[in-house]
């Protein structure tokens, strides 16, 4: 936490370096920001990476039902009506017809028929089998699907606070521009009056068009960032709400990194999804041995057939009802290749799922050190502005007293307002890596949002972006195909 005595000061400083820019903005500003839990929620709505994990999802969950479908009674009709035509032409001991042998035979007749099957798998291992394994892959993509969607709670969150550091960053670029852009014009006028030598001018004009370019490239990522937000939720926002000065730096809850990697090897999805698929491929070797087994079904059957041929009248029809068995005795080696496929499958997976495990832990472990790191450097980095504040002080009272020069003046000007964008870097970075170290725990979720978006304050940040034609036409995707 920052202390009582720095953090008031810290913010009175920066507010006199940025008042100019943050009072502009607010007379821009529109009368309602969206937060950070309502661009959140438009992203688990809206974002595109999500919907299609939820269209795999469908796809996967279906395939459960189709492996199901084999256990279930089997009935099947087939019929047809014919209209043939027999022609036999023949000779007796190679006389022609009209020694009175046969004729040649030319019949035209109709037939139909008939048949109805039905069967039910009574013993099928390999189909029952691969029911179960289907319900572990379901299992997996449960869990993927959750990741996708802390995935996109992440990026968002990222995203829309890489825009507040961008936009503090520019604050803090223009009141450098305008406070050096003052230095230089006193220096020209001291030139004039013969006060001071032409390269103090010229030291002053070269840190001028520094912090110019410095304001462009600030600019610039400003406007990037908020195009990077509508990629996510296919929306635009104008402003966003800020975070507030005062902000709690606190260390993370628990502050222990062995209770948080505990956390992430109970609830990481990435995780758990890769030891849900160890079990599937565990049922994929079940499967293939069950090819060895054999099979039995009870089946029933009707025909009937009807036809008019030599004039006759009349219909035959059978049925049966019997129980049907099957054993592969050799398959020339695919039941044995088989297994052994899967089982190599079922060792990658599990080397998949500890190379899963561990760099988990590895992640779990360098963001609880980095947002146990961030308390202290939001803490030094507020002390450098209060420094870098008394050392521009001290250095313009030197230059007014002709003890220092202008280039020592605006040395100090620059590293005032380099401290004040390195304050608002690590106030940044310490929320975005407390939410990753949320997200590697597996306990990023809507609720956790809101309790960031209760950091956030009124005051919004606002920007006119370029000029949006054919934006809808590029977002719009079309209406997802309907279930038939």
């Amino acid at each position: 936490m920052l202390s009582s005595r720095t953090k008031p000061t810290v913010r009175r400083l920066a507010h006199r370096a940025l008042l100019p820019a943050l009072v502009t903005s607010a007379f821009a500003m529109p009368l309602q920001a969206a937060d950070l839990l309502t661009i959140a929620r438009d992203a688990l709505q809206n974002n595109a990476e999500l919907a299609a994990a939820r269209s795999t999802f469908g796809v996967v969950r279906a395939g459960r039902e189709i492996q199901q479908a084999d256990l279930l009674p089997q009935i099947g009709a087939s019929g047809n009506v014919t209209h043939n035509r027999q022609y036999e032409s023949q000779s007796n001991g190679g006389g022609d017809f009209a020694s009175g042998g046969p004729g040649p035979i030319d019949d035209r007749y109709n037939s139909a028929g008939l048949t109805l099957e039905a069967s039910q798998a009574l013993f099928d291992a390999r189909n029952r089998r691969e029911v179960e394994r289907a319900e572990r892959e379901i299992d997996q993509e449960t869990y993927r699907l959750a990741a996708t969607e802390q995935q996109v709670l992440i990026d968002v969150s990222e995203a829309y606070f890489e825009i507040l550091r961008a936009y503090e960053i520019l604050e803090a670029r223009r009141a450098q521009e305008r406070a050096i852009g003052r230095q230089l014009e006193q220096a020209r006028e001291q030139f004039e009056v013969g006060l001071i030598a032409i390269t103090e001018v010229e030291e002053a004009q070269a840190s001028f068009d520094q912090s110019r370019a410095e304001r462009i490239a600030a600019e610039s990522s400003l406007q990037v960032n908020f195009e990077a937000l509508e990629r996510l939720t296919g929306q635009r926002y104008q402003n966003i709400e800020s975070l507030q000065e005062e902000l709690p730096v606190e260390p993370p809850t628990p502050n222990s990194r062995d209770e948080w990697v505990a956390m992430a090897m109970q609830n990481n999805p990435q995780v758990l999804a890769q030891q849900a698929g160890v079990e599937v491929s565990r049922s994929g070797v079940n499967i293939a041995q069950a090819d060895r087994l054999p099979t039995l079904e009870a089946f029933a059957n009707y025909q009937y057939s009807d036809t008019d041929v030599d004039g006759l009248t009349g219909n035959e029809s059978a049925s049966q009802v019997g129980l049907g068995v099957s054993l592969p005795l050799y398959t020339g080696g695919r039941t044995r290749a088989g297994i052994r496929q899967s089982t190599f499958q079922l060792e990658s997976s599990q080397y998949e799922f500890e190379a899963q495990r561990r760099d988990t832990v590895q992640q779990v472990r360098s963001l609880f050190t980095q947002v146990s790191n961030d308390v202290s450097t939001v803490e030094a980095r507020a002390q450098a502005i209060v420094s870098n504040q008394s050392a521009l002080d001290a250095t313009r009272a030197g230059y007014e007293v002709g003890t220092r020069n202008i280039v020592d003046v605006l040395n100090a000007e620059q590293n005032l307002f380099s401290a004040i964008a390195d304050h608002a870097e690590a106030r940044y970075d310490y929320v975005v890596n407390l939410l990753s170290l949320r997200q590697q725990a597996g306990t990023l979720n809507v609720p956790a949002i809101e309790e960031v978006n209760e950091l956030l304050e009124g005051e919004s940040v606002t920007f006119t972006l370029p000029d949006a034609a054919g934006y809808d036409e590029a977002m719009e995707i079309g209406e997802p195909p309907s279930l038939q």
